[in-house]
Formats: C-alpha cells, structure tokens, sequence
C-alpha cells in the first residue's frame, strides 16, 4: 500500500532514530501538537473492489482549529485515511491520491472533502484485508519550512483516530440462466447462474462456493420479486435447481453478501410459458 506523504510517516521514522541514535547525541526535533480538532467524518458504509479498476470513494469531515493556526495557508494540508489495528500502530493504512480540500466556514472551522482511491492491479491489497477498517483524519502545517528539509520543531501535526467505520469488500458478480424457453406449462424449469468474487491476490474473478443464494421470481408486467426458494453455491460457485412453470415472468438470484464480499443481484431471465 501507498505511504501517507504526511508527517504522520516522518514521525515514526524520527522516533526510531532517536532510539537508536547514542547517548551523546541529541533526539531529532518532532513536530508540535497542533490545536485542531476533527469530527463528522463521513464516508460510504462500504467499499467495493474488483480486480483491476481504480475505486475513489468520497468522504467529508469538519475540521476545528485554534486561532493560532493557519489553516488557509498554501503548505496547511489534512486528509482522512483508512486504517487496520490499532491508531497509534496500524498494520496496515489506505488513502487517496491527493489531500483533502478545504472551505472555510467560520474564522475556526473548515470543511473537507477527499477520496480514498484503490487500485487493485497494483497489489494494494490482499484477500486479507477485505472486511472492516477503522477512519481517521490527520493535518500538518509546515509554516514556511521545507517539506523536504524541515525544523521538525516548527513543523505542526494532529491526528485523530476512531472516528468510524467502513468495510472493504470483495466485488462479486451473480448470473441467472433460466431454461428451456419457451416452455409449457407444468414443466419443469431448470435455473441456473454462477456466483464469484474478486481475488485482490491474483487480480481475476474466482466461484465462490458453500453460500446461500435466493432464488426469486417476478411475474411478466410486475416489478414486485417474491422468493421462491435458498439455493446454495457448489465448491465452483455454480447454482442449479428447478422449479414448475407456471406463469410468464423473470427469474434472478440474489446474493445478500458477507462481511467480506459484496452483495450483488443478478440480472433477470424471463421465460414466456405456454
């Protein structure tokens, strides 16, 4: 995953260099405590991945600060970020391609937007990240100081964790077969469909099997689904049952989803029964 281009990173590696540096010389400077504030931060309850295209969600945030701090200031910058693990030691972080952009709403107060931006195709993540990530907003201040050679004492930085919740998810994506067509009535209706998910490992879609699928129906002219039956995915994630025909209308499976994989609903296949 992409580093956070953020004093947050330089911190780290101060704090370690202090600890390894000998007694006789003296720690490196860290950035002061800033008098900012977050809260509000929004962003969609989850995020879907495939396997090779980019996925930016949006998220919001107000951002509270000091009069002593320059918020407006051309190198004043903030962002949120995703987070797995604890806040002070994530083991893993996701974050977008650029920093927030803030308005001002009052002599204290700003409001931000940004992206969380995955790519998938560049190895960002893994099967093992798919499920829930913690939020958390960040801002620095260089007031006039060389981003890339600063006086990290003069350097401002606040960061705040615990701010919610989303869930990355595996994309998944759901087939239906209904056959034969035309058929007549009180024959037998076989209806098939194929359920996968996204392999962020291998960047391909792969059957997702052992999950429970609804199997339901809509008659011709009507929008209104009713469930006919729970039909379950083999080790391919192949599904196949049968059902009576009856009357014209669609069939469609739909998958509910995990905490890991994204629900999804099949497109419908109408029989016309004769």
């Amino acid at each position: 995953m992409r580093i956070r281009a953020t004093v947050a990173a330089v911190t780290g590696a101060l704090a370690l260099a202090a600890f390894a540096a000998p007694a006789a010389h003296a720690a490196p400077a860290t950035p002061y405590t800033m008098n900012v504030s977050f809260s509000n931060l929004k962003i969609a309850s989850s995020i879907k991945v495939g396997t090779t295209s980019k996925v930016s969600t949006t998220y919001s945030y107000t951002l509270t600060h000091g009069t002593d701090v320059k918020a407006t200031a051309a190198d004043f910058y903030s962002d949120a970020y995703l987070y797995r693990g604890s806040f002070a030691d994530p083991s893993a972080t996701v974050e977008g391609d650029d920093f927030a952009t803030c308005k001002v709403v009052t002599s204290t107060t700003l409001t931000c937007t940004g992206t969380i931006d995955v790519y998938p195709s560049d190895g960002d993540l893994t099967a093992a990240d798919a499920g829930k990530w913690s939020l958390a907003a960040e801002a620095t201040a260089f007031n006039g100081q060389n981003p890339s050679k600063p006086d990290y004492s003069k350097v401002g930085f606040k960061d705040q964790g615990g701010m919610g919740t989303t869930s990355l998810l595996r994309y998944s994506k759901l087939t239906t077969d209904a056959s034969p067509e035309p058929v007549k009535k009180g024959k037998t209706i076989t209806v098939t469909g194929t359920l996968t998910r996204a392999s962020w490992d291998y960047n391909k879609y792969y059957g997702y099997g052992a999950q429970s699928v609804q199997l339901q129906f809509a008659k011709k002219g009507s929008t209104t689904w009713s469930t006919l039956k729970t039909v379950k995915t083999d080790a391919n994630g192949k599904l196949k049952t049968t059902v009576t025909a009856s009357v014209d209308g669609a069939f469609r499976y739909v998958y509910a989803g995990v905490s890991t994989t994204a629900a999804v609903t099949s497109g419908g296949d109408a029989v016309d029964v004769q």
